[in-house]
């Protein structure tokens, strides 16, 4: 789909102008619920119809007139993405820092330089707010900055495409399943389809939310409405290649391939051959942004000598490319451990981007794909097998300061976990003897710095992440992240300091409002106020020393002893990092494994295999990472056991 446009595409942009000067009502100060009804009346389209694409774009936010990740401005995400796109053209996820995605000792680091992309064509898909201008008499400026206007903008491409397939502007949502799946913009059949789904979806259960400006805007539930899907017919698309797709039937999917090929001497990309399950559990799946457009992230991972990952899904429709099988190695996580026994998608977005907000359409294909995952492999949804890259560790102690940092605090893992079907709640009383972090995405508004410039504040905005302290109170200093050395900072790419949504802990102590919990080897505290709590009870197992030890050490990757390995695979080092887990302290139990290594450095996939060993892991969350403990050393107990008084 690189750069292509069809001619669902080429006719978004010649849609006659509808409609007359824009009315008084529509540039009103009335509520945004009144702007739909007013839009809807001006164009002739159903109410029910405008509330539902603008909810699945932006679930009725405004974002106070700034882009989105593509570009896409206001309710109805009318995109404009030229200057979005000029900024980000170059930028790339696993092409910036110093972390290695492949994380193999076993072969020389790969940090691969950015290249610029193939083609800087913008599709139709990111130029709808320029029509809809057109369609209007409204200037750009007011579609990006104006609610109301912007409404108005979507009810006139919505229209617009609606008249192009010859359909009535009629009163009933049932007649307009063509245009909404060309409103999306997709260039084929079904991407267009699965987002029209997903829009009638929300026009069948309804909707009821306060939106970012703390408008309440509702939808009413249609649960008979049963559109007629025949009207895509006459759109034209193309139809996608799915032969080699792995991805469920409710969501749009192609294979673009990554290459393993061979180039240079003894080298070859970008990933590697496997046969999972049956050789190594898939036990978790990492959530990645790009850093990047989907035109330049896509020529990236099939370029050979570059890294790969498994799928990637593009904001504005939530369409998937996927670009290596589940049952091979992709080069993604910066640790070899994970990526043996991982799957990665790469999201399109930006981390230090506030208001680069994503798509309701990407989070729900993304949540779509991940149920299916699970399901497939049996990967826990939760978040110590649900993983962000921000939360995989470094494999060594040498590597702790390269490993990256998205998704980042901006991505909203509360309502990520409630598309997936699991929702964070309490699961035990006051005495359970964990929390699981749980804020107010909208108000949980921690300060962080760097987004533009370094030590500057980045945009007052809603957040997953809750920020630590030494002590019971703000006027305490930050946690010291001792692997990394630096001091500690607000900085948004800076982890030293901060827990997010869904990650589990155990309780150290409470004071007033404050929550302590056991961190990275230290008590670190939070604040939790009662009438407003930025975390819920738990309970479950935790880790603890092995009666006798004063602590234990942590690992970034459970490898095998050194008697485990074969005489024709070189023995890696099972590598404490600067870490220890002291005694008294409890850390969640995220699973149990034994030590294995994937030796695959030749292209030759028969030299390929799993080495595995008799010592066995748990899995626990440390810090913001996770990381791993040798289960000898270690005792499992219930939490609440040992909870300190305070």
């Amino acid at each position: 789909m690189r750069g292509s446009v069809t001619a669902l595409a080429a006719a978004t942009l010649l849609f006659p102008l509808l409609g007359a000067a824009p009315s008084d009502a529509r540039r009103s100060e009335h509520g945004l619920q009144s702007a739909f009804t007013s839009a809807a009346a001006e164009y002739h389209v159903p109410q029910s119809v405008l509330l539902g694409v603008s909810y699945l774009q932006s679930r009725w936010d405004a974002h106070a007139g700034a882009p989105s990740v593509t570009g896409g401005y206001g309710p109805m995400h009318l995109t404009d993405a030229r200057t979005a796109l000029a900024e980000s053209a170059t930028a790339t996820h696993h092409g910036d820092g110093t972390e290695d995605a492949r994380g193999d000792s076993a072969r020389p680091a790969l940090t691969p330089e950015t290249k610029p992309p193939k083609s800087t064509k913008i599709p139709a898909r990111l130029r709808t707010l320029p029509k809809a201008a057109e369609l209007t008499g409204l200037s750009p400026k007011e579609l990006r900055t104006d609610p109301a206007a912007n409404v108005a903008g979507g009810a006139a491409l919505l229209a617009a495409a609606q008249k192009e397939l010859g359909g009535p502007l009629s009163s009933d949502p049932a007649d307009w399943y063509g245009a909404v799946a060309r409103f999306s913009g997709a260039d084929d059949t079904a991407t267009a389809t699965a987002y029209a789904n997903d829009v009638y979806d929300v026009l069948r259960t309804g909707q009821e939310r306060e939106t970012d400006s703390g408008q309440l805007v509702a939808l009413a539930a249609q649960p008979r409405l049963s559109p007629d899907a025949g009207q895509l017919r006459r759109a034209g698309l193309r139809t996608l290649d799915t032969t080699e797709t792995e991805c469920p039937p409710t969501v749009s999917c192609e294979w673009v391939p990554a290459p393993y090929e061979e180039f240079g001497e003894d080298d070859y990309g970008n990933h590697d051959l496997g046969d999972r399950p049956a050789s190594q559990r898939i036990e978790y799946i990492v959530i990645h942004d790009t850093e990047g457009a989907w035109e330049g992230v896509l020529n990236m991972v099939q370029d050979p000598t570059y890294v790969s990952w498994q799928y990637t899904l593009r904001s504005t429709d939530g369409h998937i490319a996927q670009h290596v099988k589940a049952k091979d190695v992709a080069w993604h996580a910066g640790n070899w451990a994970i990526n043996a026994k991982s799957i990665g998608l790469e999201h399109e977005g930006f981390l230090a981007r506030p208001d680069a907000w994503y798509t309701e359409a990407m989070y729900r294909s993304s949540a779509r794909l991940v149920s299916y995952l699970s399901k497939r492999y049996g990967i826990p949804l939760d978040r110590q097998h649900i993983l962000g890259h921000d939360t995989v560790p470094g494999a060594t102690t040498s590597t702790i300061s390269g490993m990256h940092t998205d998704p980042g605090p901006y991505w909203d893992w509360r309502h990520y976990f409630e598309l997936l079907g699991r929702p964070i709640v309490p699961t035990a009383g006051p005495y359970g003897g964990l929390v699981t972090i749980r804020p107010d995405y909208a108000t949980n508004r921690p300060e962080y710095t760097g987004c533009v410039t370094a030590g500057e504040p980045c945009a007052d905005h809603g957040s997953s992440a809750v920020r630590l302290y030494s002590g019971p109170g703000e006027s305490y200093p930050l946690l010291k992240d001792i692997g990394l050395g630096s001091t500690p900072t607000k900085g948004v790419n800076d982890l030293s300091s901060r827990v997010s949504t869904g990650q589990q802990y155990a309780v150290a102590g409470r004071e007033g409002d404050w929550t302590a919990i056991w961190f990275r080897g230290e008590k670190a505290w939070f604040r939790n106020p009662r009438s407003n709590p930025t975390a819920v009870h738990a309970a479950g197992p935790v880790v603890m020393p092995r009666e006798g030890l004063t602590s234990v050490p942590v690992y970034g990757r459970p490898y095998p002893e050194a008697s485990a390995y074969p005489a024709d695979v070189p023995v890696q080092t099972v590598s404490e990092l600067p870490y220890t887990l002291p005694a008294g302290q409890q850390y969640v139990v995220g699973g149990k494994m034994p030590g294995e290594y994937y030796y695959a450095v030749d292209f030759d996939e028969a030299s390929h295999q799993v080495v595995t060993g008799k010592d066995q892991y748990y899995e626990i969350q440390f810090g913001h990472r996770v990381g791993y403990v040798r289960a000898a050393d270690v005792r499992v107990v219930p939490s609440g056991t040992y909870v300190p008084q305070t």
